[in-house]
């Protein structure tokens, strides 16, 4: 376990953009979330220096159903 002083406003402001209701869930999150942005980059990078085959880039794809619809 770790302590740690987060300003209580902020806290509650991240919770709210957030939609958690613990402070541990709000900065898991965060963490999780500013740790997969870093992340991106690299990914990016990868895919544009990989050589697709055709059939790769032409791909069928699947339509996935967005929360709520």
């Amino acid at each position: 376990m770790t302590s740690i002083d987060i300003d209580p406003e902020l806290l509650a402001q991240a919770k709210l953009a957030a939609g958690t209701r613990t402070a541990r869930e709000t900065v898991e999150l965060a963490l999780r979330t500013l740790t997969a942005m870093r992340q991106q980059p690299v990914a990016v990078e990868r895919i544009i220096a990989h050589r697709f085959e055709d059939e790769q880039i032409h791909a069928p794809t699947i339509d996935y159903p967005l929360p709520g619809e």
